[in-house]
């Protein structure tokens, strides 16, 4: 212990606490400020975020995306096929059941993903390039990359 901390008391001997005289004096209460609840004490000492959105910023860049990809000759032209064999069915007034593989470009990046739709065709929309589908969803003919044909369950 340093000289400081060391006092001598009345009988000579050297006293080791420092703080031995107001140890044991009551806790002060304050008649102005009432006392913080413990929920709010605790507050005190949560974590902080100096960058609020940060988080959330590095998560987004971390987010991975696909390329659109072009269909290749023959896969445009087995695409226009699978058109026309839905075509004929609806002209015919038969429900057709398909699997479509469409892109779905992403909203905050360059890119995208590529998503399985299925259900019953509604119509095919030349005019807007599009198929709808009998439960609202319509999907662009030209991010369309496959479509299978399956047997309806009528």
């Amino acid at each position: 212990m340093t000289e400081s901390y060391l006092k001598l008391s009345q009988s000579g001997n050297v006293k080791s606490d420092p703080y031995a005289d107001i140890r044991n004096l009551p806790h002060h209460e304050s008649k102005v400020h009432p006392r913080m609840p413990r929920a709010n004490r605790a507050a005190q000492f949560m974590p902080f975020s100096a960058l609020s959105g940060y988080e959330e910023a590095v998560q987004e860049t971390a987010r991975q995306t696909e390329p659109f990809r072009e269909l290749d000759e023959d896969s445009r032209r087995r695409l226009d096929e699978t058109l026309q064999i839905i075509q004929r069915h609806l002209g015919m007034h038969q429900e057709i059941s398909v699997v479509i593989a469409c892109f779905v470009p992403d909203k905050y990046k360059d890119g995208g993903s590529y998503q399985e739709y299925s259900g019953l065709v509604k119509r095919v929309d030349a005019y807007r390039r599009r198929i709808l589908l009998q439960d609202g969803m319509a999907l662009p003919i030209d991010h369309i990359s496959d479509i299978r044909l399956e047997e309806s369950e009528r």
